[in-house]
């Protein structure tokens, strides 16, 4: 896809503008720069850094690999590297918060329906050129640590809320505001302690005791309560960025008009203020007044009241704030890749369509695209070839960016048209010791899952590398016939990838097509295109192999110099 290196060139440009303009500014204001300014340029000029690596394919291992959302039994997840270190997800997460990468990995993960999907690529369309607003984003939080965990505030707001008896908090808040009073008229020396002391210490008693009562229905959300500031400070900046905007895509209106409801800014920052005086009482020079104004209690009873009035709206909030920032994040990805086209998203029986169809977690200067048309005419196909040809890179091509197009966002290809679907692969099925499962009996559970799958709503798209190679060949075809015709018969379309020509008669009875990949010439085995080509694979690549091992020296074969120097070349690289 040469036409791609223009517009990323213009992004890589636009991208190097904006840190050079950054870094004149710092030059021509560092005298005058307090420590906050230096700190939010600072993170500007990372935010434009981190995308310029993701731009040139540097992005591997530096970012999240969003593991800790894995799915067991997951039916594409591990196949297509969806999550992990040089995943999709780690390609895509460019979320500031946990909350928006957890619905992030939901995005890439759940199959969405068609008309979710269309209004996401509407949405990802509109935000993709609003740079501005990404880098606000990215500025959200004082702090790189401060975060939206939206697991931990999930639990929290779904906790049981402590009952307790009306009066108690408004005995609490009085004999705690005598206390305060007692204690000021003291330092200011109106009264004396002589006279001030026993009803202070009455009060302060008085509160000891309902402290002693309470603790143990106000610990527990002590301890969950620790640390949960930095939380809210990062849900709170993004409301209020979210609810300033005026969006088109209807989705991005429902999310904007969330944030502004119940107040929700003002609501999260009241809560916010709390919790920050909650870990605040712990200061040295303040504990001695939190101890005996029982203020640890009293702040926890006045959250306790927050949570009791916004928990189901503060669920909304969150809701909406995951929504964009997933949105946001497909829309960077649209944005880098301008090479990329947005799918047409089609109603009705299955369809994958695309022309220069890439593997999209390749870089871009050397991938090679390949066009692929699965529909009522040809249901699926069976590709032949040896090692190497790029059979199982294909297959993963397909599924990652038949997820893309579920997701909103672009595909790389150079144009597409297909349906949602639901993925369903068997290409990196290993054996399991902690299972005790092989690798046949993996593969025979993701296949039945697939068939199963069929049943349901959505078109199933079925992605199978060397299928039940533990068998011969005689049952391997038997068997891989009735697995294509089950898939088939209630509309799945996809493709299947095989060593074995043996299998390559199964297209002929089935209504599907015989592709192969192989090498450029016969002459240079391991020399391959990587593209399509009709019919069945004709060549073989063993002795080349057996050649590059350098067992063909050791039992006397050619010497260095009577190699071919494709195969000198290859294990001088090696």
């Amino acid at each position: 896809m040469q036409s791609i290196k223009e517009p990323v060139q213009k992004v890589l440009a636009v991208y190097r503008g904006r840190i050079a303009s950054l870094e004149k500014q710092i030059q021509a204001t560092s005298k005058w720069l307090g420590r906050n300014e230096r700190l939010e340029l600072a993170h500007r000029l990372c935010f434009y850094e981190r995308a310029i690596e993701r731009v040139e394919g540097n992005w591997r291992g530096q970012g999240e690999t969003g593991v800790e959302f894995a799915r067991v039994g997951h039916p594409y997840q591990e196949d297509l590297t969806i999550l992990g270190v040089g995943s999709l997800f780690e390609l895509l997460a460019t979320t500031r918060s946990q909350v928006g990468a957890e619905r992030l990995a939901d995005y890439l993960l759940d199959t969405p329906s068609l008309e979710m999907a269309r209004a996401r690529q509407q949405a990802v369309r509109e935000l993709r050129d609003q740079l501005g607003l990404r880098e606000e984003i990215a500025l959200l939080g004082k702090y790189r640590f401060q975060n939206c965990n939206g697991r931990n505030l999930r639990e929290w707001l779904r906790q049981p809320i402590p009952r307790i008896v009306g009066w108690i908090p408004a005995a609490m808040a009085f004999f705690g505001g005598m206390a305060a009073l007692l204690i000021v008229l003291g330092l200011a020396e109106v009264a004396g302690w002589s006279q001030l002391g026993p009803l202070l210490g009455f009060c302060v008693g008085v509160q000891a005791v309902f402290t002693l009562a309470l603790s143990r229905r106000v610990r527990p959300q002590l301890d969950r309560l620790k640390g949960l500031a930095l939380e809210f400070s990062v849900l709170r900046m993004g409301v209020s960025l979210v609810a300033r905007q005026a969006f088109a895509a209807e989705i991005l209106r429902e999310q904007a008009q969330a944030c502004r409801q119940g107040e929700a800014v003002k609501a999260i920052r009241h809560l916010e203020r709390l919790v920050i005086a909650l870990e605040r009482r712990e200061d040295l020079y303040l504990y001695g007044f939190s101890v005996a104004l029982g203020a640890g209690t009293q702040l926890v009873l006045a959250i306790e009241r927050w949570r009791a009035a916004h928990a189901a709206r503060m669920e909304e909030w969150l809701d909406a704030w995951a929504e964009f920032e997933a949105l946001n994040a497909l829309a960077s990805y649209a944005y880098e890749h301008p090479g990329d086209a947005f799918p047409d998203l089609l109603d009705g029986d299955a369809h994958f369509e695309a022309v220069g169809l890439c593997h999209p977690l390749l870089p871009q200067e050397s991938v090679v695209g390949n066009t692929v048309a699965l529909n009522g005419e040809t249901a699926f196909y069976l590709i032949s070839g040896s090692n190497m040809a790029g059979k199982s890179t294909l297959l993963r091509a397909m599924g990652l960016n038949a997820v893309l197009a579920g997701a909103g966002t672009t595909v790389r290809a150079a144009s597409a048209r297909m349906t949602v679907f639901h993925v369903c692969a068997s290409i990196s099925m290993v054996d399991s010791l902690l299972e005790g499962k092989s690798r046949f009996l993996a593969e025979i559970e993701r296949v039945r899952d697939a068939v199963r799958a069929t049943a349901g709503k959505q078109p199933v798209l079925f992605l199978l590398d060397e299928i039940l190679s533990g068998t011969n060949s005689n049952d391997r075809r038997i068997a891989g016939e009735a697995v294509v015709q089950a898939l088939l018969a209630n509309g799945a379309v996809g493709a299947l990838s095989t060593h074995d020509l043996a299998l390559t008669e199964i297209p002929a009875s089935l209504g599907g097509q015989n592709l192969h990949m192989q090498s450029r010439s016969s002459d240079r085995p391991l020399d391959f295109d990587y593209l399509l080509k009709p019919g069945i694979a004709c060549q073989t690549n063993a002795l080349a192999i057996v050649r590059m091992m350098g067992i063909g020296e050791e039992t006397g074969g050619e010497s260095e110099e009577q190699l071919p120097s494709w195969v000198r070349n290859w294990k001088a690289k090696a």
